[in-house]
């Protein structure tokens, strides 16, 4: 059930959100039509960093899981940057990811509490 919110600095193109949701499912192990994307592009005019001429165009990535431990995740980030940093033609530095807390007992699908 991950869910993933990704937020790039720029434009995007057609078909990115699958592409994305399809390297996610590999490292995630997660079987077909259980890893949803949005998608969001923010305008670069509506992006800066302090103190910098000229800014990279990051990309901000939440992930939303049913359960993780401390133990992997390490790694587990890994992968995924550099896995969205292949499918999105960025480098694995401006791939920024969140981990938000485990999903089981707070989100729901359905009105379906995640156990």
């Amino acid at each position: 059930m991950p869910i993933i919110d990704i937020e790039i600095v720029g434009a995007t193109v057609p078909g990115l959100a699958r592409r994305v949701a399809d390297a996610a499912a590999e490292i995630f192990e997660a079987p077909p039509a259980t890893v949803w994307v949005r998608l969001r592009c923010l305008d670069p005019a509506c992006y800066a960093e302090n103190d910098a001429a000229q800014t990279p165009r990051p990309v901000f990535v939440t992930v939303l899981k049913r359960a993780w431990s401390a133990d992997g995740v390490g790694a587990e980030h890994l992968k995924l940057a550099e896995a969205l940093a292949l499918v999105l033609g960025k480098p694995v530095e401006h791939i920024h990811i969140t981990y938000e807390p485990a999903a089981a007992g707070r989100q729901s699908f359905g009105g379906r509490l995640v156990s």
